[in-house]
């Protein structure tokens, strides 16, 4: 059954309202005065890494207070509607089996089925008795409204379309991979069928099958769906409008799609109508727009600062009225001195204005410099021949027999279903993981780095929870290298973040020290595991960029449709273990 076609009851929609939000965590503001409603369909809440995302969707859901201003649902009929969040923790325990995970998800739904049937019977013994009618059909209406006839079948679709089908329904979600609890996450949240639907990053851990589900699935949901994502192409398919939670300000309030705050405050969020790409063209317009009011301004600004001195004088500054009569002198000097004075006040006038009102200058905006920036040789010594080679490596259970012989210099896509081994294959030319069968074989001192899915920075010298940015960065890459080579070189890190702790990041930032260590020293082979997971879209975008140019090999294992579009390499498909 797809998504499209499961049935679902037509109920009210919920309302959701978002008023003045703003919240800091110790001496950092993460989002100023956020406002917006949502009144049905699917807005896409985008924005660099730390701009609040992740904290807007726990607000949202109560899970978080924040300093000032409001969230409210409002869905008539219902006293307190039910908001759902997609987040790291996984909604059951470890020790739960993959079936009683789904049923803990819809127990509120055969609770409303049993509501039912208790007060259809209770009606049936006593048919004239209002409040037993009224307690039915209320009871009717509240199943009705979350779908309690066709939970099993939902179940079933549920678990083929995000593809857990395969699993053992008695097996354990501990022993799950990351990537199964995360799917199971998902369809726990979605047979749960909230009025709201809060969705952090959900197509992290989907390939296109369980992608296209989810999509169809969104497309038809009732209520409001807010989808925090850096899934490029999904935001481009899924959402209607926008929320750009990027602190960047606008100039002030600028003709065209893009609403700001309207008196060039600092905002908290930019909304627009319509799809990622359209929303991209849009802000590139606006910025162009910002940048060229900018400079005019500026332009006429040193005009009038220029010209003021001048307007003390009317005419040339020796120049005497031709008769000598006291009065005739003083008539002249009179009217020039009101000229002079009305043109000073003018001019003054003009730029106290200009000054009070003039617009901001375009901040520079954080910009990835590249996969070499830091030096190093990214290739080595020029090399003949494969660097590596995979020759039937197996893996039980996580991949089956794979050959590959990267040549040096070379650039390859590896693509593949959830589970077919992509990660896998990557730790095996990383030489972090022996194959079971076959063999992997690397040229003669040839330097690998891997930006694995999990950020592992470790502390080697014990720092603690209070090792900043820039000294964790100091200890992984050394520190004649760090000298050499500063954080700030590669456009990952915002300043204002190099001292914060490590721990206090966004799993996107800490994504990107970890981009910074493995760049410090470019290695000869790098690869680079769903490297857009958890990257601002900008980032993304300019990481791909700079592939091409890296004169090392670079091996890529993704399930980014936008990447793969674009991908002018060479592709590895892997179809799972056999």
């Amino acid at each position: 059954m797809s998504a499209s076609s499961s049935s679902r009851p037509t109920r009210a929609v919920a309302h959701l309202r978002v008023e003045g939000i703003s919240i800091s965590f110790g001496a950092r503001r993460v989002l100023t005065d956020v406002s917006f409603t949502v009144p049905a369909g699917r807005t896409g809440v985008i924005g660099d890494n730390g701009s609040g995302k992740t904290t807007l969707l726990r607000i949202l859901a109560g899970l978080l207070p924040p300093d000032r201003g409001t969230v409210s649902v409002t869905l008539p009929g219902v006293d307190r509607p039910r908001i759902g969040l997609l987040h790291q923790e996984p909604p059951f325990g470890p020790a739960a089996s993959i079936a009683e995970a789904l049923e803990s998800a819809v127990a509120p739904v055969r609770a409303a089925a049993d509501a039912v049937t208790a007060a259809g019977l209770a009606l049936a013994r006593r048919p004239d008795d209002e409040a037993a009618a009224t307690v039915y059909a209320e009871s009717l209406e509240a199943a009705e409204r979350i779908g309690a006839w066709d939970v099993d079948a939902r179940i079933a679709a549920m678990v083929a379309g995000l593809g857990l089908a395969d699993l053992p329904p008695d097996a354990e979600t501990g022993q799950l991979s990351g990537g199964q609890r995360s799917r199971l996450s998902l369809a726990w949240l979605l047979l749960s069928m909230p009025d709201v639907l809060l969705l952090d990053e959900p197509t992290n851990h989907l390939d296109d099958n369980a992608a296209g589900y989810l999509r169809n699935l969104l497309v038809s949901w009732p209520g409001p769906v807010l989808i925090a994502s850096h899934d490029r192409a999904f935001l481009d398919e899924v959402v209607t409008s926008l929320l750009d939670l990027d602190p960047a300000p606008l100039p002030h309030a600028v003709a065209g799609p893009l609403v700001g705050d309207g008196d060039g405050a600092a905002i908290g969020a930019v909304r627009f109508t319509g799809t990622y790409t359209g929303y991209l063209h849009a802000r590139l317009d606006a910025r162009e727009r910002w940048a060229r009011q900018y400079r005019d301004e500026q332009a006429q600004l040193s005009r009038l600062r220029a010209a003021a001195p001048s307007n003390y004088v009317v005419g040339h500054e020796d120049w005497s009225p031709r008769s000598e009569a006291r009065s005739s002198a003083k008539f002249y000097s009179d009217r020039n001195a009101k000229t002079v004075s009305r043109r000073v006040n003018d001019a003054r006038a003009r730029l106290e204005v200009l000054e009070e009102r003039q617009i901001r200058k375009p901040p520079r905006e954080l910009r990835f410099q590249g996969l070499t920036v830091g030096g190093g040789s990214g290739s080595g010594r020029q090399r003949t021949g494969p660097v590596l080679t995979v020759a039937g490596a197996a893996v039980a259970g996580r991949l089956g027999a794979t050959s590959l012989a990267l040549r040096a210099g070379e650039k390859v896509l590896i693509t593949g279903p959830n589970g077919s081994g992509k990660s896998t294959l990557l730790l095996l030319l990383a030489g972090a993981l022996l194959p079971d069968s076959g063999t992997v074989a690397a040229a003669p001192s040839l330097r690998t780095g891997l930006l694995a899915q999990d950020v592992d920075l470790p502390d080697p010298r014990g720092r603690g929870p209070g090792r900043t940015t820039r000294r964790a960065y100091e200890d992984l890459v050394g520190e004649a290298r760090a000298e050499q080579v500063p954080l700030r070189t590669f456009g990952l890190i915002a300043p204002r973040d190099e001292n914060r702790p490590v721990a206090a990041l966004s799993v996107g930032q800490q994504r990107r020290l970890a981009l910074a260590v493995l760049l410090a020293d470019p290695p000869d082979v790098l690869l680079l595991d769903e490297p857009t997971n958890h990257l601002s879209l900008v980032l993304a975008t300019q990481l791909e960029a700079t592939i091409p140019d890296y004169p090392g090999a670079v091996v890529v294992a993704s399930h980014d449709r936008w990447l793969r579009r674009t991908w002018k390499g060479n592709q590895l498909s892997l179809t799972g273990v056999r």
